[in-house]
């Protein structure tokens, strides 16, 4: 993968992102999201940000590599701290993080956004707290998918703050747009994840391991959503 050529999952990150946006891309590492979208023509202005050194000197390069110096701007900050007002950003990606530090990281950095941003959010699990964040900020998820790469299964959640929205907690754990439209790769991960979570209970009785009830019970509720949306889905 190079700012040439993405991976599927960074062109389907791209694919969200609006024709013209001003883009802040956090946790750039390389920064080959940004500077792909601008060798297409797509944005106008992006800030790649990093809060580690390594990372950030690669994007820092990337971005020189291709004479883009002075149409991305590359920060090293914490989080949406590498947004500055006068960047005038319209859309947010975070990619290639846990749905908690992608939380996290909106949390912390709230003074940063103006709420008119598009957020473009790519989790590596952890959807679930993730979307409950986003609800409770007045969040409307626009689109959802997920796809398979490597072996993995990635999702990519598209959101908009348009004002008080009300998720029901199984939409929040499955992806309401994701519940309704039941893509194979989809149903294929829940059955991959089915699986899983049987295994863990089956191996937490006959460990006879002492783990808190209510995540024994919240993990048999997960099993009965799952179970039951892949019979309504066969």
């Amino acid at each position: 993968m190079n700012e040439q050529t993405l991976s599927e999952r960074l062109e389907r990150v791209a694919a969200h992102v609006p024709t013209g946006a001003r883009l802040a891309d956090i946790g750039s590492d390389h920064a080959y999201l940004p500077v792909a979208l601008m060798r297409r023509g797509l944005i106008q202005f992006a800030v790649a940000g990093e809060v580690a050194l390594t990372p950030f000197q690669a994007a820092t390069r990337t971005v020189r590599e291709n004479d883009f110096s002075e149409r991305i701007i590359v920060r090293r900050a914490d989080g949406l701290q590498a947004i500055e007002a006068h960047d005038r950003i319209t859309a947010v990606s975070l990619c290639g993080m846990g749905g908690e530090t992608i939380r996290d990281i909106l949390e912390s950095g709230q003074s940063r956004l103006t709420g008119e941003e598009r957020l473009i959010l790519q989790p590596n699990g952890g959807e679930q707290p993730l979307r409950r964040w986003l609800m409770e900020h007045d969040y409307r998820i626009l689109s959802e998918e997920v796809l398979r790469e490597n072996r993995f299964d990635y999702e990519i959640i598209v959101a908009e703050r348009s004002g008080p929205v009300a998720y029901r907690e199984e939409e929040l754990f499955f992806g309401p747009l994701l519940m309704q439209a039941r893509s194979a790769a989809f149903l294929a991960k829940w059955e991959r994840l089915l699986n899983l979570k049987q295994r863990t209970l089956l191996n937490l009785a006959r460990a006879r391991q002492a783990l808190p009830a209510e995540k024994v019970q919240e993990l048999e509720r997960q099993v009965t959503w799952i179970t039951a949306l892949l019979a309504e889905s066969s």
